[in-house]
């Protein structure tokens, strides 16, 4: 991992021209983006400033009104058009500008209570960081083709997306705003899973280590429907349908295999 952490860094410090380099890190539910986050720390050799996407979830009376305007599953955070972008873009704002007296709020969520942590219980970064790290499931996810919409992945979209509107939904979400943001990073970092298949084992291990227990027949026919909604971009970045500099192959055990760094700049 830290060969990828120091590709990364390298190609971010080469297309940022002398400013902070703000890094993404992508992969599937249970990826292991927080080890790899770290091992981005530790090849930095400065100060970095780190949040996650589920920092910036949408509370959960703002997910209600999109459910009750919109369509039912925008209730459930985690697909695109479900996190506040402003709220993401003033932090980087934020930490861009930071000087060495700064301190920058970062934002926090309780998923827990699924809902955003008041402001003043927000952890704040002291000082000018050397590099901005924002870590999430589907930064530089590509959006897909209409005709890619047409027909559901699982029995969620078939059952409760049957006119696709709620796909239709996350896919512009994906072409106008997300678009925006992802061009803000200069360098994404992707780790991808063998196959989706992979990630309701990656989740379930990731929730029941959280949890200290194996968990409850109930509580893991909700965690599947809860990955179902995520399934789609999965599959479509897996396919190719993303945006990465540099990309680490995993085995089913989370493994490196393989590290590969693309240089856009060349296309």
């Amino acid at each position: 991992m830290r060969q990828a952490a120091g590709l990364v860094l390298a190609a971010a410090r080469r297309r940022s021209a002398g400013r902070v380099p703000i890094i993404a890190l992508s992969g599937v539910q249970g990826a292991g983006k927080s080890t790899l986050a770290r091992a981005l720390a530790e090849a930095s050799l400065g100060a970095m400033a780190q949040f996650s996407l589920d920092d910036v979830y949408l509370g959960r009376r703002e997910r209600a009104d999109l459910a009750a305007g919109v369509h039912p599953l925008l209730a459930t955070r985690g697909p695109p058009g479900t996190h506040d972008l402003a709220l993401l873009d003033t932090t980087l704002r934020a930490l861009l500008m930071a000087g060495p007296a700064s301190v920058t709020p970062l934002p926090a969520f309780d998923k827990g209570r699924d809902d955003r942590l008041p402001e003043s219980q927000w952890p704040c970064f002291p000082g000018q960081p050397e590099i901005v790290l924002v870590e999430g499931w589907c930064l530089g996810a590509q959006p897909q083709s209409p005709s890619d919409l047409a027909d559901p992945v699982n029995g969620l979209e078939a059952l409760e997306d049957r006119d696709g509107v709620w796909r239709g939904h996350v896919n512009a979400h994906l072409e106008t705003d997300y678009a925006h943001i992802f061009s803000r990073f200069d360098a994404v970092l992707h780790l991808r899973a063998p196959d989706f298949s992979v990630t309701p084992l990656w989740r379930r291990q990731q929730e029941e280590a959280r949890i200290g227990r194996p968990l409850s027949r109930n509580e893991d026919e909700a965690l599947l429907r809860f990955i179902s909604h995520f399934e789609r971009i999965s599959r479509h970045m897996l396919a190719g349908g993303r945006r990465a500099e540099v990309e680490v192959d995993l085995d089913a055990s989370r493994r490196p295999l393989a590290v590969r760094s693309v240089d856009r700049d060349q296309f």
